[in-house]
């Protein structure tokens, strides 16, 4: 048995998303077939649509998706036919990573969310008999139906638009968790933000919650460094082609505690390593090119104590942190929903246009 649904499908590296008709199959006993009511747009899929993973074709991406659970298999006692769920990343559950709660650290981590199948090879798609490849980072969200490991889902509320909920699966899981989570900021601390996109903001909403004294970010849009400002940055400063500890003396700043890259530039982190305080340390946060390497003065860091730090997912176990994202929502400590703009699903390439172009942090697709 198979269900049809309409999808996103990319049919060739670097083209447009194009809205087609296609099949699902049924969950398979670990797995949920969920209904999608909404999914953000993460910078991920803008950057795996343009061939930065060998990603194969036709393929539908997509992963931060919300919906409503549909059908399960029969194994899955987690969730209930009807219920709303936040669609996350993918990991095993059985490797050492996952059994100490570092899910985001799982050893399959890269091919269950970037091989666009399942780990059998399978696909839980096709468009007239021929395969259209499924379960990017478990879900494959840019379709109105998908199949998905019923460890990638999260119970959402019923009082929250999941329309709202959608994009809390990767993005602003990873800015606000690589702050609270991975680099634990402490109270009375210095934080530099490299980047004010969604990662980057949700950050700087976290760095508040944590209790900083001072929070800055560093981006070249002044638009995004106001609502920055806005959001709990307590400095903002263009990016305008000096170094970054000129940028920091421009503000009585003489270094950072705490500094996370959201850009994926090296040459800005690069720069950014010698800002560093003592015992200061830097998270990477970001897709960055393989071919780039990392500078660092060796001697400066083993003196300091100063450390670099790789982040993925924000070091977050989604069933976990989700939640407390959304306690902290409702507590008017992390608006997040001010990054949001939303787009009917036919729109999904002028959402992706408008991301592309850095008009929209936080595009949304509303599937119906």
């Amino acid at each position: 048995m198979s269900l049809s649904a309409n999808a996103a499908v990319l049919n060739e590296i670097s083209g447009k998303f194009t809205i087609q008709p296609i099949e699902v199959e049924e969950p398979r006993v670990d797995e949920v077939l969920i209904e999608i009511a909404a999914c953000g747009i993460c910078h991920t899929d803008l950057v795996v649509s343009k061939g930065a993973l060998s990603v194969p074709t036709p393929v539908v991406l997509g992963h931060e998706g919300a919906g409503k659970i549909v059908s399960v298999g029969s194994a899955v006692t987690s969730v209930a036919v009807g219920d709303p769920v936040i669609l996350s990343y993918s990991s095993c559950g059985n490797c050492g990573a996952c059994t100490s709660h570092q899910d985001p650290y799982c050893n399959e981590f890269m091919p269950r969310n970037f091989s666009a199948a399942r780990t059998d090879g399978s696909t839980a798609f096709s468009s007239k008999g021929e395969k259209i490849h499924s379960h990017f980072f478990g879900q494959s969200a840019f379709s109105t139906h998908i199949v998905a490991p019923a460890r990638n889902v999260v119970k959402a509320p019923t009082d929250i638009d999941l329309d709202i909920l959608a994009p809390l699966g990767c993005g602003i899981q990873t800015g606000a968790g690589s702050i609270l989570n991975e680099l634990k900021v402490q109270a009375d601390s210095v934080v530099l933000i490299l980047g004010a996109g969604a990662v980057g903001i949700s950050a700087v909403m976290a760095a508040r919650i944590a209790g900083a004294r001072s929070i800055i970010a560093i981006d070249l849009s002044e638009a995004r460094l106001a609502l920055a400002q806005e959001l709990g940055a307590t400095h903002t400063v263009r990016s305008d082609g000096r170094s970054v500890s000129e940028l920091l003396a421009s503000i009585n700043i003489n270094g950072a505690d705490y500094i996370l890259d959201t850009t994926g530039v090296p040459a800005l982190v690069n720069d950014a390593v010698s800002s560093l305080n003592i015992r200061g340390v830097i998270g990477l946060s970001a897709a960055y090119p393989h071919e780039q390497m990392m500078e660092v003065d060796f001697a400066s860091m083993m003196i300091g104590g100063r450390r670099v730090q790789g982040i993925v997912e924000g070091s977050a176990v989604p069933q976990d942190f989700i939640p407390k994202l959304i306690s902290y929502y409702r507590q008017g400590l992390f608006p997040f929903d001010r990054l949001i703009e939303h787009f009917s699903f036919s729109d999904i390439n002028e959402a992706v246009e408008a991301c592309e172009s850095g008009r929209v942090i936080k595009p949304v697709l509303r599937m119906r």
